[in-house]
Parts: C-alpha cells; sequence; structure tokens
C-alpha cells in the first residue's frame, strides 16, 4: 500500500474525528468563558442593559429601547452597580425578579432555562452521531454488495429490452 493511501486511510479514521472535535470544543469553552477583564461602572451597565428586554417593546433590549419601562430598569441597573453591593447575576435575579423570567434575554444556567438551551443541542449532536453511524454501515454493505461484473450488465440489458426501454440514457 503507498504512503499516500495509508495516510489517507488514517486520516478518515474515527480516533482522529475524535480528535478534530475534541479541540474544536476546546477552543470553542476557552474562547466563551474567556474573561475580558474588569469592566468599569458605566461598560457595566451597559453589559446588563443588553441582557435584559424591554417589558413592552417586541424584540427590543433595555439598551436599545427608550421606553419609560427600559429608562426605569436601566435606572435600577444603574443605581446596583453604582450601591456596588451586588454581582451581575444578583442584579439581573432581582430584575427576573420584579418584571418576570421572560425579560431575560440571556437565559439562566440553572434549571429548567438550562434544559431549554440544552436539549436542542443535545439532540443535534445525538442526530449527527446517528448519521456517522448509518453512513458507516451503509458504506459497509455497499462493499459486501461488490463490484458490478458482466453478468451483472446482461441482466440488466435483458430487462431493459424486455421492458421495451430503448432510448434511456
Amino acid at each position: 500500500m503507498s504512503n499516500s493511501r495509508l495516510l489517507n486511510r488514517r486520516l478518515k479514521s474515527w480516533p482522529g474525528w475524535v480528535l478534530l472535535v475534541l479541540v474544536v470544543v476546546g477552543f470553542g469553552v476557552v474562547g466563551a468563558t474567556r474573561d475580558r477583564g474588569p469592566l468599569d461602572p458605566g461598560d457595566r451597565i451597559d453589559e446588563l442593559s443588553r441582557r435584559v428586554a424591554c417589558p413592552v417593546c417586541d424584540g427590543e433590549s433595555v439598551y436599545e429601547s427608550r421606553n419609560p419601562a427600559s429608562e426605569a430598569i436601566r435606572a435600577a441597573i444603574r443605581e446596583a452597580v453604582s450601591q456596588g453591593t451586588a454581582n451581575d447575576d444578583a442584579i439581573l435575579a432581582a430584575i427576573a425578579e420584579a418584571y418576570g423570567g421572560r425579560v431575560l434575554l440571556v437565559p439562566r444556567a440553572t434549571g429548567f432555562d438550562a434544559l431549554v438551551w440544552a436539549l436542542p443541542v443535545t439532540a443535534g449532536v445525538i442526530g449527527i452521531v446517528a448519521l456517522v453511524f448509518a453512513f458507516r454501515r451503509w458504506r459497509i454493505e455497499a462493499g459486501l454488495a461488490g463490484v458490478a461484473n458482466d453478468e451483472d450488465y446482461q441482466i440488466v440489458a435483458a430487462e431493459r429490452e424486455r421492458l421495451g426501454d430503448a432510448g434511456g440514457d
């Protein structure tokens, strides 16, 4: 077997793909959880305002909206940040308690909210894995069927002639 065919076969083996997926997921996790450093109060207020939906507007965050309800929420965020006693999660929890959980644009990472976001991702991963196994099984079954020989071509030609398929291809 030539070196290129051997290398090609190794690249197509499943441990290589598993390693590739783990590296990509690892980079994604590192990128998503990377700390950007401390925010100044103005940036922190803006960041929190972007994570809360306007309770009366459709599709706008508190940061974007100029509705009086959004102004009130921004003022509450500004007050909480200026006091400096609560962290971001506590501020968002207080807003969610006051206005209902539907105002949070970024779901909480616990309970039902986490489940709602995790289930579609899990279903997608399971679907992809199932497709990989199905394609592999089909490829193996196709290999077991063998390559068409002259007898197979004669059978097809005879059947086409019997059915009157004269102008086929």
